[in-house]
């Protein structure tokens, strides 16, 4: 089913190769020495676990590859938080799922999905219990760490053209440097109509690229401290080189034309564009026993396509499921595509009024809202064989060893017994887990999860690990990923 509808747009496994990868990357597991599948699975009752790899079967290792074909398949394509959506809304109606509307049934096991503003969406299975008794909810942010094009991005510097940008994000800077860029987004014109733009992403496109200094000409930059090498006025991708050839005219000019011919847009509709700069990496199998993905985007895209994944394989579940995949939260939830928006309490509201009609209230939100369970997925920094001492390892999350629960520490922890009862579930489904606290005083980092606990929900923080956060290339672990789609599952069929 999903792959069907990743072919949709233009994904097939026979363009990808996916095929002879899996393949490949199954035949270098079978000649590896493993555990056999009966090995203990609940090694959670005294925390004393080794790698989730040691207790999967051939046959679920078989699985476990190709959820990670179709999770690639999806990343290569959702870059930024417009694209997810867009592909997001292909899966779900292909899995039976229908736009949410004014007059639609709130019947048991009907399945939904609902848009805001392009940017955000929640998926839903109506549950036989009313919603005021409570809904599982799944939550993830589907935008990812990147640079943008300020309102007035075209200028020329040498003989150059280059797009002034701003950052989405925290990054590290010299990271973005010398690496392909591809240019994707949205242009909003006067009269109403929109022009999506993606190049860099396709074989034969051209791609941006943010030039550094070369060694022979960099006498004294490598003394700079790393976070003095590249500054952020500096992250300016290379647009156009050729000169123009008619009199008059310059490099400005020249982009400003290609603009117009392609796109039909002039230089004052790009202050009304969404306009982003996205490593143009292909999502990659990484090791030799192919046990690993590398792709842009993984925090928290990864945990959105594992909540997405989850909902539209659910049964027909006693609480309402709801998976909420929300935009803006690497720069604190703001904007009505945001977690800080009333959008969620508001979808609420219109889901018990399409149920309850002329005998709803306001206090069946605050009822639902508040007998209401939420997993807040966002992915965790792994233990990094380079740079292990940056974690308190016996705290520490590992790649391999399945769904890590945040304990904060500080009064951010959810709530004793409710990390009891997710341990039951995840127990209950054997889906391995661990927990991860960062090397106090040391690190930290934020989800959207507080913004729903403030509505008097019951939250929980949890991830996977992930290696290289917020750089242009991360790496998760296969089984990683699929366990926190069963986890998500199970938690929605519970």
């Amino acid at each position: 089913m999903f792959k069907n509808g990743l072919k949709k747009i233009g994904q097939s496994q026979k363009e990808c190769g996916m095929g002879q990868r899996l393949g490949l990357g199954l035949l270098l597991i079978a000649v590896m020495s493993f555990a056999s599948a009966a090995a203990e699975k609940n090694c959670q009752d005294d925390l004393n676990c080794k790698s989730a790899w040691l207790a999967a079967s051939e046959e679920e290792r078989t699985v476990i590859f190709e959820f990670a074909e179709d999770y690639k398949a999806f990343m290569r394509v959702a870059r930024t938080e417009l694209s997810f959506v867009s592909e997001a809304i292909v899966l779900a109606e292909a899995a039976g799922f229908s736009r949410l509307k004014t007059d639609s049934p709130m019947e048991p096991g009907a399945k939904y999905y609902d848009v805001n503003r392009d940017r955000a969406i929640a998926v839903m299975i109506i549950g036989d219990e009313e919603i005021s008794s409570g809904m599982r909810v799944v939550g993830a942010h589907i935008d990812s760490p990147r640079l943008e094009l300020k309102g007035k991005p075209l200028f020329s510097a040498n003989e150059f053209a280059l797009f002034q940008t701003n950052y989405h994000g925290g990054i590290k800077r010299y990271q973005w440097t010398n690496i392909p860029l591809a240019l994707v987004g949205i242009i909003d014109k006067k009269d109403g109509t929109r022009v999506e733009v993606n190049v860099g992403l396709a074989p034969d496109d051209p791609i941006l690229m943010i030039p550094d200094m070369s060694p022979h000409v960099d006498r004294g930059y490598n003394d700079k401290k790393v976070g003095e090498l590249v500054t952020y006025e500096s992250l300016d991708p290379i647009v156009a080189h050729l000169p123009p050839i008619e009199d008059g005219l310059d490099i400005e000019d020249q982009v400003l034309i290609i603009l117009q011919s392609r796109y039909g847009v002039s230089r004052a509709d790009l202050v009304s564009a969404e306009l982003s700069l996205v490593p143009a990496f292909e999502p990659r199998d990484m090791g030799l026993d192919r046990s690993m993905v590398a792709a842009y985007g993984q925090d928290d895209k990864l945990g959105a396509y594992a909540a997405l994944r989850a909902v539209l394989a659910s049964k027909r579940p006693t609480q309402t499921a709801l998976a909420y995949l929300v935009d803006n939260e690497e720069v604190g939830n703001v904007n009505n595509t945001g977690a800080k928006s009333d959008y969620f309490s508001n979808l609420v509201a219109r889901l018990l009024s399409a149920k309850l009609g002329k005998s709803y209230r306001d206090i069946e939100v605050r009822k639902a809202l508040r007998n209401s369970k939420m997993i807040s997925i966002d992915v965790n920094p792994g233990v990094n064989p380079m740079r292990e001492s940056a974690w308190e390892l016996n705290n520490a999350p590992k790649l391999g060893y399945g769904v890590n629960f945040k304990m904060y520490g500080r009064g951010f922890t959810a709530n004793s017994e409710f990390t009891a009862d997710i341990r039951r579930i995840f127990d209950n489904a054997d889906i391995p887990w661990q927990t991860a606290t960062y090397k106090v005083g040391r690190s930290g980092g934020g989800t959207i999860g507080g913004e729903f606990s403030r509505q008097d929900m019951e939250v929980i923080d949890f991830g996977v690990p992930v290696l290289s956060i917020h750089t242009p290339y991360a790496v998760s672990s296969k089984i990683d990923i699929y366990n926190l789609y069963r986890g998500s599952k199970a938690f929605f069929e519970d």
